[in-house]
């Protein structure tokens, strides 16, 4: 029996909590669809910060190394100041383990509703994929002359072929395995170096992607069309800075961020890509139960969809939608249950849903995945 090995980052605050579920639902469809999962716990977060002053070392990475994919469940602690942990562990993942594709899908489950007034399910059904590891949040910076009136600040920012291309080529094979539409996202006009880099890698890329129909918006104008017409993309590429700010927007449209997943992949494959909820560790109401766990248990799916599970990743997207679906409310206790009992409907409705109950697998963001490659796919 083929068997998948996770590293798991519980991290901090609810951390825990969404990814004990998660992994609940991972075993679900692994005991349906004949595969098996082996877990590590790896003590990574604001704990070994507080105990040992480090956030990430070079052993702890070389122990991921040797796992298929690792799941994280988030970072952030009051008691740590802020950059540490978001810089010094996750944002240090992702260079370490060449994470430069990260994958955020934008997709309106049914029975969800929208802050978009009449949006449907129909009409909201995209991917955004981010370039990682590079821009306004690599390039460094400086400041002189700090609390004068003199004070000057500069950003600098970094853009390279290879990374861009990375990316690129992984958004157009994506774009190729769902609906044959690869949008380029970007600010040309201002950032005219950047942008014309970004735009000669899409061109020389998608020469060798003919039936994908590519299109150009900037990203001030992408704040508008993805709430109001969100049916016109389906795979949107763009930088670091834009692909937060967008994605996050997207966050919003399909729902909020405690629906909204996320996949940090090394294209390439050499190293395991990591999956995470978009939402912060809400230290607040840890251990409370009031966490709904829907966005570690997609997460969780697209880490199956990596591994080339995309049965079980299908199946268990698919789960977590029916029981969203029957929430009163998608958090707190108005949701109507608690962390662990809607873990606990999702990994009961794995075992029984049709893997294509939210539509054409040909098309869904799970096939694609599985499709695009990556470590251990099949």
């Amino acid at each position: 029996m083929r068997t998948h090995d996770l590293a798991v980052i519980g991290g901090d605050g609810i951390g825990p909590d969404v990814t004990a579920e998660a992994l609940r639902g991972v075993h679900a469809a692994a005991g349906r669809f004949g595969f098996g999962v082996t877990t590590t716990d790896h003590d990574l977060g604001a704990e070994r910060w507080l105990r040992d002053g480090v956030a990430l070392d070079d052993a702890a990475v070389q122990r991921l190394r040797h796992h298929d994919a690792i799941l994280l469940g988030a970072v952030g602690d009051p008691r740590v100041p802020p950059g540490v942990l978001e810089r010094g562990l996750v944002v240090a993942l992702r260079v370490a383990l060449r994470h430069a594709v990260n994958v955020r899908p934008v997709r309106l489950y049914p029975g969800v509703t929208s802050p978009i007034r009449d949006l449907t399910p129909e009409r909201c059904d995209l991917v955004i994929i981010r370039e990682n590891t590079e821009g306004l949040y690599a390039g460094g910076g400086a400041t002189v002359h700090r609390g004068t009136d003199d004070a000057t600040a500069i950003q600098n920012s970094v853009t390279t072929t290879s990374a861009t291309r990375a990316c690129v080529d992984y958004a157009f094979r994506l774009a190729a395995a769902r609906r044959g539409r690869l949008t380029l996202c970007h600010k040309t006009n201002i950032l005219v170096e950047a942008g014309a880099l970004w735009s000669d890698v899409v061109e020389w890329l998608g020469a060798g992607h003919p039936d994908v129909v590519r299109d150009y918006v900037h990203a001030d104008a992408m704040c508008q069309h993805l709430p109001l017409t969100p049916e016109r993309f389906d795979v949107v590429v763009t930088d670091n800075l834009f692909g937060d700010i967008i994605s996050d927007l997207g966050a919003t449209v399909q729902g909020g961020l405690g629906l909204a997943a996320s996949g940090n992949i090394d294209p390439t494959g050499e190293h395991p890509a990591m999956y995470e909820p978009v939402h912060g560790s809400a230290p607040d109401i840890a251990g409370t139960g009031r966490a709904n766990p829907a966005a570690a248990v997609l997460s969780a799916a697209m880490c199956l969809a990596g591994l080339g599970e995309h049965e079980a990743a299908l199946a268990l997207e698919a789960a977590t939608a029916g029981v969203l679906a029957e929430l009163p409310a998608l958090a707190g206790p108005a949701m109507g249950d608690t962390t662990e009992g809607v873990g606990a409907r999702i990994a009961e409705r794995v075992r029984t849903v049709d893997p294509a109950a939210l539509g054409d697998p040909t098309t869904s963001l799970m096939t694609a995945l599985a499709r695009a490659g990556g470590r251990g796919s099949g």
